[in-house]
């Protein structure tokens, strides 16, 4: 069995029972925890599964011909993510896959609306079921593993607030993907700042612009369904959270180019985006076809060398190493708890795609080369306080506004 074959020549540390779709069981790996069992249930399965794990192995979960029988999809997904140190760039699991998906893909205004529609235009009341109270649907930060959901997307607005240096009142400030408007809100609360944020989704925009009414920000908060490269004026500051991985590699220069017209020459800006710590390399297959399409995952490397032609300082950089794994963790676990409530809205096709999506993640910043990175741009090298003793001091609980910069002294 074709299957079969791969999985030994993958799995060398754990173990598995495969019962192909004859019923025929293979034993797999070196017996030691954990043990799992997984069943196929069709016999044609075994070839897309083998010429295409990849992508085949989360069609077959989502469609229910793949069967987790003893332990869980997250236990079979950190089982092979866990091995795949063994596997050579010989080995045919990367056969033609990465060349291909590191072609330069120009991600268009209208092809950007479409992707972000298929993804964030879902029924409002999907992500209810396992988002925070805030809705960040973005790597939040821990501080302690025991931290909530909650607790930890408000210590992200915190962390990103500070490294913005909100200094003083009335800042004009762009947030690029807006999400469901929570980290504006946030900003022009705690940094008494006028915010515009810009988002492709009409769901988003809709539920934002009711969240600024209802706060009674609507003078100072204000979203528009607009794509970036639209935008005109200039910004003190500029933030964009989860939104760079939809670019796309050949766009990369037309963001950075954007940026730097749209920021002031003393502004600061925020880049958060997940990335990958291995280089440049293929996003998973399953991810970019049912989830987000067009999507890619960033290397510094390669980004490092866009912002560099742009004319733009980078100025900082931090790497969130687990922090999204945890935050995925939660979220999965909300998910699978209010599985009803999923079947209420979607099939049981659709709960098995997106369990399978958060889980597939988690074991990737788990255990693989996933992270997310935090990158502070400037168009002057004068604009910042000499240490980053400023950040510390604006993320305290306690502090309503950072120190002032060298350059408002």
């Amino acid at each position: 069995m074709l299957f079969a074959s791969l999985l030994k020549s993958i799995v060398r540390r754990g173990s598995m029972v495969l019962i192909d779709g004859a019923g025929r069981r293979h034993r797999i790996g070196d017996g030691s925890v954990p043990r799992l069992t997984v069943r196929l249930t069709r016999r044609r399965l075994d070839y897309s599964l083998a010429l295409n794990p990849k992508l085949s192995i989360g069609e077959a979960y989502m469609d229910g011909s793949l069967r987790v029988e003893q332990g869980s999809v997250m236990d079979l997904l950190m089982l092979l993510a866990g091995n795949l140190d063994t596997v050579g760039p010989g080995h045919w699991l990367n056969w033609g896959t990465h060349a291909r998906s590191l072609l330069p893909s120009r991600v268009h205004a209208a092809r950007a609306r479409r992707n972000v529609a298929h993804h964030y235009d879902l029924s409002p009341a999907l992500y209810d079921l396992f988002l925070d109270a805030d809705q960040q649907y973005s790597c939040a930060y821990f501080t302690s593993p025991d931290d909530t959901l909650d607790a930890a997307q408000a210590q992200k607005q915190r962390h990103i607030a500070a490294k913005l240096l909100l200094d003083r009142p009335g800042l004009r400030v762009l947030d690029i993907g807006s999400g469901w408007g929570g980290l504006a809100l946030f900003l022009a609360r705690h940094g008494a700042a006028e915010v515009t944020g810009i988002t492709l989704s009409v769901e988003q925009q809709r539920e934002s612009t009711a969240r600024a009414a209802a706060a009674g920000l609507s003078d100072r908060v204000r979203f528009h369904l607009r794509d970036y490269r639209q935008e005109q004026g200039t910004y003190d500051r500029i933030v964009s959270v989860g939104m760079f991985e939809h670019v796309g590699r050949g766009s990369y220069g037309a963001f950075f180019a954007t940026l730097r017209r749209l920021l002031r020459e003393d502004g600061v800006a925020l880049l958060h985006s997940v990335g990958d710590s291995a280089g440049p390399g293929p996003i998973n297959p399953f991810i970019r076809k049912y989830i987000f399409p067009g999507a890619d995952v960033p290397s510094l490397s390669e980004v490092l060398r866009v912002v560099e032609r742009s004319g733009i300082l980078v100025t900082d950089i931090e790497i969130l190493r687990l922090h999204y794994a945890e935050t995925l963790l939660r979220w999965r676990e909300r998910f699978v708890t209010n599985r009803a409530a999923v079947l209420q809205l979607y099939d049981e096709r659709f709960f098995r795609m997106w369990e399978f999506y958060l889980a597939l993640c988690e074991a990737g910043f788990r255990t693989r080369s996933s992270m997310v990175f935090q990158m502070q741009l400037a168009r002057r090298n004068d604009v910042l306080p000499l240490t980053r003793d400023y950040m510390v001091e604006a993320e305290r609980p306690t502090a309503t506004r950072p120190a002032l910069s060298d350059a408002a002294v």
